[in-house]
């Protein structure tokens, strides 16, 4: 049996259940969400950077291999690369899709007819006007938007426009932004820039307006400009001004959409304001966060198969070096489950039946190595994967577990958060 997720009104996360408590408790659930979406109107909306979508008119402005007829890029190339966006797209199936990296209005328009040939047609599109840029954010639809502009960050070259999109759901206005951050090749002072732009239109949006910010940000979910400048935050953290961060639906050691040699990282992502989680207008439809993950967008070793350039010249295989991302959201009201976080012990934590969350308290950090540390407690110890915080060696903490996993005979943690510090070797200084 599949374990039933449990969302906890005292944390972000969810449990796992024993068998029994989760028939009743899902046959419960499905008995009132079915209700309460018989009238409902849901969205999905989705995100995905496709890797360079040129044309083949020289404009000036392209990069040196999109140059038309030239390192073999060209017409049957072109309708290869659109086919195969078109087919990601197709299958995901979004009301909504931000777009990065598509060059101009007449590559959008091409990938348009493209997504109309293979039978799923978006009406609807916008697209930034970001001059001498060589690549705009985009937008697709389904649903007809009341409005699309530009946020301008700067007017100098070097940093894209953030696309604002308007639509109306059953009476309710809903933003989405689309966003292209500068590359981790860009000093992140250029990523700040486009924050503080961001988060300036924001505030000029009536208080509790609802809106969905998405895109490439190039900054890992838990990143100094996305936490401290995007006010970024796991659910039961959430107040004014504060943004959930989708990531934090996933186990750390998933919470990835672009994979560069080795280093997986979370580039894409999905925020939403409290206001999408009230009950009111449009809500965010619980744990339906998620990262296509079809095995063709796959090498088979295991690596993303993004679009193929090598010796100089288009392969005319490959997709992007991207995987989209997406979320529902609904007319019906958010749901959320009461869960208790019991405090327990490294001892209790490796039997095999066992309701997550729980809470490890005064637990020692016995040794650390990279993304690994050993938890000790009393004379139990404990392997914690996937470290994406500061935990210092020696130090005691007090650690809310979400998620654990058999490893070699014996469980590990895989899914965490601090929740409080003691600071011993302060202390004994």
């Amino acid at each position: 049996m599949v374990p039933w997720r449990c969302w906890a009104k005292c944390s972000d996360s969810y449990s796992w259940v024993t068998a029994t408590h989760a028939s009743m408790f899902k046959f419960t659930l499905l008995l009132t969400v079915s209700f309460s979406f018989l009238s409902a109107i849901t969205l999905k909306i989705a995100s995905y950077n496709v890797e360079n979508l040129f044309d083949m008119q020289h404009d000036g402005s392209e990069y040196p291999e999109y140059v038309p007829y030239q390192h073999n890029w060209n017409p049957k190339i072109l309708t290869q690369k659109l086919t195969n966006i078109s087919e990601v797209i197709c299958e995901m199936d979004a009301d909504i899709i931000g777009l990065q990296e598509i060059e101009n209005l007449n590559a959008l328009k091409r990938l348009q007819q493209s997504l109309k040939k293979y039978g799923c047609p978006y009406p609807y599109r916008a697209i930034t006007h970001k001059p001498k840029s060589a690549i705009q954010v985009a937008m697709l639809s389904k649903i007809p938007p009341q409005h699309s502009r530009d946020i301008v960050v700067t007017r100098s070259w070097g940093i894209r426009n953030i696309l604002e999109l308007k639509f109306q759901i059953e009476g309710t206005s809903l933003y989405v932004f689309v966003n292209h951050w500068n590359s981790k090749r860009s000093p992140s002072s250029k990523r700040l820039r486009s924050a503080l732009a961001l988060n300036k239109r924001l505030l000029s949006l009536p208080r509790g307006s609802e809106y969905v910010l998405l895109g490439d940000f190039n900054l890992h979910y838990n990143e100094t400009i996305m936490t401290q400048n995007m006010h970024t935050h796991r659910a039961s953290e959430m107040g004014e001004g504060r943004h959930y961060n989708l990531w934090f639906e996933y186990p750390i050691y998933r919470r990835w959409s672009h994979n560069f040699y080795g280093k997986k990282q979370a580039l894409d992502a999905i925020l939403i304001p409290p206001s999408m989680m009230d009950a009111k207008g449009v809500d965010y439809v619980n744990h339906s966060f998620g990262v296509f993950k079809k095995s063709y967008l796959f090498h088979p070793k295991g690596y993303i198969l993004r679009w193929q350039y090598r010796k100089g010249r288009h392969q005319g295989r490959g997709y992007s070096d991207h995987l989209p991302i997406f979320a529902r959201f609904s007319s019906a009201p958010y749901h959320k489950e009461p869960c208790v976080v019991n405090p327990t012990t490294i001892h209790q934590l490796q039997q095999k039946q066992i309701t997550l969350p729980v809470l490890l308290k005064k637990v020692k950090v016995l040794s650390r190595a990279k993304n690994k540390a050993i938890l000790q407690q009393a004379k139990e110890r404990m392997a914690l994967y996937g470290i994406d915080q500061d935990l210092e060696e020696g130090e005691t903490y007090d650690i809310r577990v979400f998620k654990r996993q058999l490893y070699q005979g014996a469980y590990e943690i895989v899914d965490f958060s601090i929740e409080k510090r003691y600071d011993t070797n302060k202390k004994r200084n």
